[in-house]
């Protein structure tokens, strides 16, 4: 049992000590790098997928190693721990023995005070307890303690004096908020909820409100929170928006995003949409909503496709295009038509004759390849749009209860032969193409969306007093000195009194020994060395005029 003790707190004095502190800093570091390389499944999933497909056993021994899920995974939340334990079990026996420094006399002089870094003597034509007076003066602010010639070790009175004691508090200041801000950043990834929907503007007059209701996480197209989060704490409000201007450069690097929305709060949202209270989203200005922030995150293109059935009735949807071309847009993306009820009243026909079209969207279009049909995209501005498509007709496996992704067609469906490809065509706005059984299909061009994050994290506050505690802690510590000063006093022959002194610096003596000079002059009643380099300069000056 005594040997278990024993090695237990062999462990703890080891984990506790500042080294495995900051090599348990260094290390959480160091393991969070795999998580800004590598695609994260909390942030998305389909890249993470694709990255395993695409890799092999490579991606797969890295998912065994939870390198797809670092900041959740065991390593990570192991090392952090130990972490947090470790500085704690730093902080509290450091915190101790400050107060108990700070309660305890400075260090009596030493027996020879020629020993150490600064040092000087002299003797003034003054009684001892005139110039003891002068030194309680002088070393008013200290921490100051007397010992008297019975105690001193050289057998006569002295004076002890300490500074810098804030230099240990700051860095005591500086581990905690440390502390701090690992235990909120915590609580923070705990309590926080982040979505993101895309909302297409401008098209209001084919169904699409702009509006958004941050009422349900349905209402998301994706959305994750932290493990408390049960979906029925979100912060209620409304906001349409208006519209989405981008600003290019002439070689098409984007230089502002812009959004103008209305937005209303709690009972508000119930008030006319036009009282709503306007406001302008650009990039790293957020909209702040009790708590909640609403970034404007990015934007594409949502191309309008109107299918017209042989029986007269149109369809008409325009679907967010997928920007794979993240410089001038070059997007892809599906749409999915069902046939009117009319034309085919039998369910099952209804499904073999459902419309599906994938393809490409440029706003700008620049045509090359051999015949010129290749489409590509000069500029992110919508110029001059067009799409390249294919048009499918078959089942397009709406009802079948599997998801499908929103941007691409069922590849397996195609192989298949559950969707035919019927057509293949590239179309400028406003041009249509007409299929064998007479259906028309129009391309009436694109209107923009934009992608809306709505953060919400309680604990963001403490992590800024947090950083804010860190750095005041940082720069104090490296700021104040630690330093002594020693004074002692003899009798002298001819009635005066000799003084001797001394200083040293418990950290670094850079920038304090004039701070010891300043008191050994005074003491001594020396002259400042500025004021004689100010009478040589004057009386070079005379002798040089008398010549």
């Amino acid at each position: 049992m005594r040997t278990v003790i024993k090695y237990l707190r062999r462990a703890w004095n080891w984990l506790t000590s500042m080294r495995t502190a900051l090599a348990l800093l260094f290390l959480l570091a160091l393991a969070a790098i795999p998580g800004a390389l590598l695609p994260q499944r909390n942030l998305n999933e389909t890249n993470v997928i694709e990255y395993i497909e695409n890799n092999g056993r490579v991606a797969e021994f890295y998912d065994r190693l939870q390198l797809f899920d670092v900041f959740s995974s065991t390593w990570f939340l192991a090392i952090f721990v130990l972490l947090m334990l470790s500085l704690i079990g730093c902080i509290l026996p450091r915190t101790w023995d400050h107060y108990k420094a700070m309660k305890t006399p400075p260090v009596r002089a030493p027996k020879v005070l020629s020993r150490l870094p600064h040092h000087g003597e002299g003797v003034v034509d003054k009684p001892m307890a005139e110039v003891s007076t002068e030194v309680r003066g002088l070393l008013k602010g200290w921490h100051l303690s007397e010992t008297p010639a019975e105690q001193d070790r050289a057998g006569a009175f002295s004076f002890a004096a300490e500074k810098g004691y804030a230099r240990e508090f700051f860095n005591l200041v500086f581990h905690i908020a440390l502390v701090g801000m690992l235990i909120t950043v915590a609580l923070g990834r705990m309590l926080y909820y982040e979505g993101m929907v895309i909302v297409v503007t401008g098209a209001q007059e084919e169904g699409h409100s702009g509006e958004f209701c941050n009422t349900s996480t349905a209402n998301f197209d994706s959305f994750r929170a932290g493990p408390p989060f049960d979906g029925t704490g979100l912060t209620p409000f409304c906001f349409v928006a208006h519209d989405f201007t981008a600003d290019y450069l002439p070689n098409g690097q984007a230089e502002m995003f812009t959004s103008n929305i209305s937005y209303a709060a709690g009972e508000d949202i119930l008030s006319d949409p036009e009282t709503w209270e306007d406001y302008q989203l650009r990039v790293n200005s957020p909209l702040r909503v009790d708590g909640d922030r609403v970034y404007l995150q990015g934007h594409g293109y949502a191309p309008s496709f109107t299918v017209e059935w042989p029986n007269g009735e149109t369809r008409t949807q325009n679907v967010q295009f997928r920007p794979d071309d993240l410089t001038y847009f070059l997007s892809s993306g599906a749409l999915r038509f069902d046939p009117p009820a009319g034309m085919y009243p039998d369910l099952f026909e209804r499904r073999q004759n459902q419309l599906a079209i994938q393809g490409l969207f440029a706003p700008t279009a620049e045509w090359s390849g051999e015949n010129g049909e290749l489409l590509q995209s000069s500029y992110p501005a919508m110029r001059d749009p067009a799409v390249a498509i294919d048009i499918y007709r078959g089942d397009n496996g709406l009802d079948t209860g599997r998801a499908q992704s929103i941007f691409s067609l069922d590849s397996a469906m195609i192989h298949s032969g559950q969707l035919q490809k019927i057509e293949r065509v590239n179309l400028m706005e406003g041009d249509s193409v007409t299929l064998d059984d007479g259906t028309k299909v129009t391309f009436n061009g694109a209107y923009e969306f934009a992608n809306y994050q709505i953060s919400h994290d309680p604990t963001q506050v403490w992590v800024l007093v947090s950083a804010v505690a860190m750095l005041v802690g940082l720069v104090g510590s490296l700021i104040i000195k630690r330093r002594r000063i020693w004074v002692r006093l003899r009798p002298a022959a001819d009635g005066g009194t000799h003084i001797e002194t001394a200083g040293l610096a418990r950290t670094d003596r850079a920038g304090w020994g004039e701070e010891y000079e300043v008191v050994h002059r005074k003491l001594l009643g020396l002259p400042d060395p500025d004021d004689l380099d100010e009478e040589e300069d004057a009386g070079s000056g005379a002798s040089g005029g008398s010549r």
